[in-house]
This record gives C-alpha cells, structure tokens and sequence, in this order.
C-alpha cells in the first residue's frame, strides 16, 4: 500500500509538473512612453494584424503578442519601431516620442537584438541622407552607394556584442536581402522620381539576382527584404499572366502565389494579398474561391471567410453602416442620417495620400456638374488628429467643396472598418434611402462614373 500512495503521489507530482510546463507560444511587451499621447498601435510586419493600445496615465503599457511572426511594429503616430519577438520573451522598451534618439531603452528578453535593430535603422538612415535623392542616383552610383551600406553593416553586426547566434546567422543573410530588396526596386522608383517612363536598368544590373533561392523558409519568416523579394518576383509573374491570359491582376496574382514550391510561403502571400485585396476585387465571389481552392492554412482560411462574409454585408441593396458626428470643415457635426434623401458619394482619403489629391480636380468637375442633383458629395478624412489643422489648411487651400468631415478614430473608425478599407481613395454610393449602390464606387476621374449616375437617373 505504501508503495501504492508513492507511486500516486509520484505520478501526480510528474503529471503536475508536465502541465506546468505548457508551451509558451506568446510574447509579452511592455513599457513606458514619456511623452503625452493616448495610445499606440502594434502592427504586424504584413499589416495583417493591427491592434490599439491604450496608455495608462502615465504613459505606461502591457501587451501580449502571438509569436506565430517574429517581427512587429509599435507605433505611436510619429515613430515607428521594429521588434523582434520569441516565444516567452518579456520585452520592455522605454522612450520619449520627441526624441526618441536619445532616449529608446530595451530591458528584459530580446533587448540586445531590438537594441542592435534600433541602431542598424539610424546608422542606416544617416548613411542614405535623403532617399529622393539617392533614388536619382544612375544606377552605377545608386549600387555603389548600397553595397557600401552593405558592408559597413555587415561589419557592424561582425563586430556587436551579446546577439543570440540563430539571431546573428539571420540577420547576416538579412543584410544582404536588404541590398537585393534595394537593386530590385532602383527601376520601378528611379522611373517615378525622374519621370523617365523610358528608364530601363541595364541587363547586368539585377545579375546578384539571377541564383537567388526563393524557397527559403526561415528567411522568408525572419527578414522583410527577403519577403518583398519574393513578392516582387510574384508581382511581375502575375503581371505577365494578366496580360497573356486576359484576366485581372488580382486573380493572376492568386494563380501565381498558388504555384509557390514552399507550402508555408505560399500561404502567408494567398492570405497577405487576399486580406488587402478582397474588397477590391472585380468579382469577390471568383477570387474568394480561389483563394479557398489553394490555401491549405486553416486560421488563414477562417479570417478570410469572415473578411469575406462582411464584404457580402456589403453588398449593393444592403443597408450602409453608418458614421455619427464627424466634424464639419464648417463647424459642428455631420452624420450619415443628416443625409437621408440624397444620394451620397464619399470620398474616404486623407492629406497625406497622393493617389487620393490627383483625383480632386476631376471630383471638383463632377460636383460642379452635379450641383443641382439629388446627390451629396462627402470626402472623409481619415487623417490622425494630430494632422488636423494640416486637412483643414488643404480644404482651404485647394477650395474643396462639398461635405468635408473628419472622422473620429482614422482608419480604426468604426465606419471604415465597417466598410474594410485597406488602402484609400476609396469611393462608395449609398442611396437616398441609406442602402448601398456601391461599396467600391468608380472614381471621378473614371467615365464609368457617370455612367453609373446615368444608369440612377440622377
């Protein structure tokens, strides 16, 4: 019997201990900023996952973070700050917004490796100067000037103390995927900077190109060079078969990413690219079966049915959802409800998106044309509040007219996350009942505007 009661107690004791030791698959982050602001946002490197945090009166914060990626962003509406994450780090950073310089402190797991990431970015930075200037460099200066950047930081890794060896070995093949990442985007912005819609890097330039390996796992999940590399390969293939094949670029895209050898790479750029593509999509129906036909990840797979249930929600007939009190250019408040009656063409957008200024003229053409019509023109501001007399000046400066609102909470609105808005201009047209005409309306600078308007009897 006694032998009986140790063995119990013994398989007791191991059965504790082996619950006890569950697999940590989480981070924890924390912190204080000593500048007065009322919250930070954390994003994933993929922008796949945003989450707001609020800060406690003293500026401090906590946070738990899934350690399925490894790199993250914190932030704080001027800084941006990379870190890197393992299962059961405690990480704590602390930092004054207004100078961040100077005062950026990482204590507990991981502080070595986001310290030394810190330090590559600002002597990365010092080392480039002004980027619009370096992107007009020809391009045996502009290789030049990035294989020196190279090699100083491959010299300052070299040469740091107290990185993890699996962090060190990474990070060395990530440097290089940074000068890759730089040759391989020097046409595509060179063009744009100069406009020189004729410039053509010559045939040897992309020649350290030529054997790269495209399937490597843990690269692909460790750098951000290494995965705009083989999104950048993705995009031109998908290019090609749009043209070739006749079909949209979205669809392409999804053909191609679903022939990528790498099972794990070929998930996360389907559900990347689905997840920022879906509400732009032609024929959501067609390009959300595809993704389904190919995607074998089985979380990926439920946070795209349930992007892709919400858009339906948005379809034409349903009722719009609906924004309340959003400053008025002119003073006071608008809601949508103050629109009932009319129909409403928004124009969600903000100062600082380029895309979005070049289509003002034409929405400025259509709402003169329009004047005397039973419809409202809304351009939605999704700036962040600290940019709010910046959008006010530019309402003035550029005589905008129509309904000019501000809304509340930027792209963390409850309105545009209603509507799922990844990227901006975005249009939509709701009818004089509050039902939706559109959720992805044509531009004012499309013909097929109009058309639509036609088509309404407006």
């Amino acid at each position: 019997m006694k032998h009986v009661l140790i063995l119990s107690i013994l398989v007791t004791f191991f059965a504790c201990n082996k619950k006890e030791k569950k697999v940590v698959d989480y981070s924890i982050i924390s912190g204080k900023v000593t500048t007065k602001i009322k919250e930070i946002k954390i994003l994933s490197r993929s922008r796949t996952m945003t989450e707001l945090l609020e800060l406690s009166a003293d500026g401090s914060f906590t946070d738990t973070l899934s350690t399925d990626q490894s790199s993250y962003e914190l932030y704080d509406g001027k800084n941006i700050i990379s870190l890197y994450v393992k299962p059961g780090y405690n990480l704590n950073i602390f930092y004054d917004t207004e100078n961040i310089d100077s005062t950026m402190v990482f204590q507990g797991d991981g502080s070595k490796e986001n310290t030394y990431m810190f330090e590559k970015r600002k002597k990365t930075n010092a080392f480039i100067g002004d980027p619009y200037e370096v992107y007009k460099l020809d391009e045996t200066e502009y290789k030049t000037k990035f294989k020196a950047l190279k090699n100083n930081l491959l010299d300052f890794l070299k040469e740091y103390e107290g990185l993890s060896d699996d962090f060190k070995l990474a990070e060395e093949n990530n440097v290089v995927y940074d000068y890759l990442s730089k040759l391989s985007e020097y046409e595509r912005i060179h063009m744009a900077i100069t406009k020189n819609r004729d410039f053509k890097v010559s045939e040897s330039f992309l020649d350290e190109l030529k054997d790269f390996d495209y399937t490597n796992e843990n690269d692909y999940n460790f750098s951000k060079s290494y995965k705009d590399l083989v999104g950048s390969k993705l995009k031109k293939q998908a290019q090609n078969l749009a043209k070739t094949d006749s079909i949209d670029f979205d669809i392409a895209y999804l053909k191609t990413a679903s022939a990528v050898e790498n099972s794990s790479i070929k998930n996360d750029k389907l559900f990347t690219f689905t997840h920022q593509m879906i509400g732009f999509s032609k024929d959501i129906n067609a390009f959300y079966d595809l993704f389904k036909e190919h995607s074998t990840n089985a979380t990926n797979n439920d946070l795209i049915a349930e992007k892709y249930n919400k858009l339906m929600a948005l379809s034409k007939g349903n009722p719009s959802p609906k924004f309340k009190n959003y400053k008025n250019y002119v003073g006071g408040t608008t809601s949508l409800d103050d629109l009932k009656g009319k129909y409403v063409y928004i124009d969600v957008w903000a100062t600082w998106c380029g895309p979005c200024i070049r289509e003002i003229p034409s929405l400025k053409e259509v709402e003169k044309k329009y004047h005397q019509k039973n419809i409202a023109f809304v351009s939605l501001s999704v700036d962040e509040e600290k940019d709010h007399e910046k959008w006010k000046a530019m309402v003035k400066e550029k005589e905008l007219g129509g309904v000019q609102l501000f809304a509340d909470k930027n792209f963390d609105s409850q309105f545009v996350k209603d509507y799922e808005i990844q990227g901006i201009p975005r249009f939509i047209l709701i009818d004089p009942t509050g039902n939706i005409v559109d959720s992805n309306a044509p531009r004012p600078s499309s013909p097929k505007l109009i058309d639509l308007f036609n088509e309404l009897n407006i």
